[in-house]
């Protein structure tokens, strides 16, 4: 039974059969709903109100209203001040009755993930009171839809034109296979679901295409909702609405997710602009491990409206690249392009039928541009935002003219990444002497050989023994959460003119904050950042970037 939580929630839940008196119920509208194509109505932005009373759970729906959303779940498995009181049943139809936009009413159980542990008989006795309340939606679990079904009260008469039935399947374990997928579905169908809703949790990103065929399978059939949790699987969220699911479900506020994986829903309206997507949105999208601190797509999806392209820009949680670009999802045509972040940078190179000279040179690209045969050409955008950066911060400590700063000058780089790479042949392209410091003193070395640079290990420069103008950081030391951590002393700080650190978030670094007070002039991640999202964007979409718009973007984001 691959619908249900776990294995020992599976050992406790009620069991069904899935033989079903609903089976006859639900063959007819089956056998219509296939013989003809839906219209797809557009993808309805959804938030679950999980307040423990009806006074707070009244104060969210109007806050979930006002932030965008077009269906509301009301969580009542939450409500335990009103079950604790006898007055569930009457805060339901409160709700019901006060919320000016269709509720979905959900009493989920905890043998389903839910907080409801009462009798059965009771709670689902609480879904036919809001459906004879007149919610839009009642969601029932598939494993207890012939129960569900099988309380119907006398006075009951499904397919009222007021409410719709949705059955759901929740799997905390995994993302099952397609087969499983497809079985559980055609059940959930069969049982008398007006609307199948999926969620499961992706253990790596590539689970998504699953719940993506899913729907483009079977989502034409009868209305389908996927819900990928984890951060893994939130893509399946943020696409929601080009993947063809009926909802997707966003948080009303930070903390109070109701599952795994869910992004804000003002994000989902305003940043990823679900309620615009079509099947034909293009999308782009940062891959990374962690990816959670990027604010990639706080910074390409304004441009993207800006510029008036249908494209969305996504954070992509990546175990392995090469398998990812695989896979038949992301390595689709409608994936136009990916900016690549740690740890990923040198492996892509192995992911790209063409490499830019400069990139191939360099050994690492940070940018993927699909090509119109379907291959992946690789680009580097880092290293020329970069060096920009500290050339700038040259010209205003020495007075040279920036292009000429680091002529003959020493610049020292910290880590032998991809990052680094950028940097230490950016330098190099400009006439500076490259010294490479790295945990691994091997890695360093193969480096310094490939730019004609010298290498240091990171207890040289701790020392004092590495002297330079420019100490540049390319590793991801001190970065949010860890922003006490630095990749090098204090003390050695005072012997450079500039420091520069690849880090943006924060924006001030420990590096960069001891820098300043050392009197080094110092150069911030920001404006790398930046710059080489910029030339990202005119290489995905052929336009103009906005550099201040993106520039604003992100320190909005940040700051929120």
């Amino acid at each position: 039974r691959a619908m249900s939580a776990s294995v020992d929630a599976r050992a406790r839940a009620p069991t069904t059969r899935w033989t079903s008196r609903a089976t006859t119920r639900a063959a007819t509208t089956t056998t219509r709903r296939a013989m003809r194509v839906r219209a797809r109505a557009a993808c309805k932005l959804t938030t679950s109100v999980i307040a423990p009373n009806l006074e707070l759970a009244l104060r969210d729906v109007d806050d979930a209203v006002r932030k965008g959303a077009d269906v509301v779940e009301l969580r009542v498995d939450f409500l335990r001040d009103d079950a604790a009181r006898g007055t569930l049943g009457d805060a339901i139809e409160a709700l019901i009755k006060a919320s000016p936009v269709p509720v979905i009413v959900t009493n989920r159980p905890t043998w389903e993930g839910g907080q409801d542990d009462g009798e059965e008989s009771a709670r689902l006795e609480a879904l036919w009171r809001a459906h004879e309340c007149g919610a839009a939606y009642v969601d029932c679990e598939a494993l207890a839809a012939e129960r569900f079904f099988a309380a119907k009260p006398a006075t009951a008469t499904l397919r009222n034109g007021k409410t719709k039935i949705i059955l759901s399947s929740h799997n905390y374990d995994e993302t099952p296979n397609d087969e499983i997928l497809a079985e559980i579905h055609a059940k959930c169908v069969r049982l008398g679901a007006d609307i199948v809703k999926m969620a499961s949790v992706c253990n790596a990103v590539e689970d998504v295409a699953r719940l993506e065929k899913l729907l483009r399978t079977k989502g034409r059939e009868i209305e389908t909702i996927v819900l990928g949790m984890s951060e893994h699987g939130q893509v399946s969220r943020l696409l929601a609405a080009k993947f063809g699911s009926f909802l997707t479900f966003g948080a009303i506020r930070r903390g109070e997710e109701s599952a795994p994986g869910q992004p804000l829903l003002e994000e989902l309206r305003d940043l990823y602009r679900v309620p615009t997507q079509t099947a034909a949105t293009k999308v782009m999208g940062v891959i990374g491990n962690p990816i959670g601190h990027s604010k990639s797509p706080a910074l390409h999806n304004p441009c993207l409206a800006a510029a008036g392209v249908d494209a969305c820009y996504v954070p992509l949680l990546v175990k392995d690249i090469k398998t990812f670009l695989a896979s038949p999802l992301f390595g689709s045509k409608d994936f136009v392009g990916f900016s690549v972040t740690i740890p990923h940078k040198e492996d892509a190179l192995e992911c790209c039928a063409e490499v830019d000279p400069v990139a191939k040179q360099i050994g690492a690209v940070n940018t993927l541009v699909r090509q119109p045969d379907g291959s992946l050409k690789g680009y580097n955008t880092d290293y020329v935002a970069a060096i920009e950066a500290i050339e700038n911060a040259m010209e205003k400590k020495t007075g040279v003219a920036a292009a000429k700063s680091l002529d003959g000058k020493t610049v020292v780089v910290i880590g032998a990444g991809g990052a680094g790479k950028a940097l230490a042949f950016g330098a190099k392209f400009k006439g500076a002497n490259v010294v490479i410091a790295n945990r691994s003193v091997e890695r360093a070395q193969a480096l310094a050989d490939a730019c004609g640079g010298v290498a240091v290990s990171l207890e040289d420069l701790a020392s004092g023994s590495v002297v330079g103008d420019v100490l540049a950081n390319s590793t991801s030391v001190g970065m949010q959460p860890n922003v006490e951590d630095t990749p090098t002393p204090a003390s050695v700080l005072g012997g450079f003119s500039v420091v520069f650190d690849a880090v943006y978030t924060p924006l001030e670094t420990r590096l960069l904050r001891e820098a300043k007070a050392s009197g080094c002039e110092i150069a911030s991640g920001l404006d790398m950042f930046v710059g080489q999202a910029a030339r990202q964007f005119e290489l995905f979409t052929g336009k103009e970037a906005e550099v201040e718009l993106m520039r604003d973007a992100v320190l909005s984001s940040i700051k929120r």
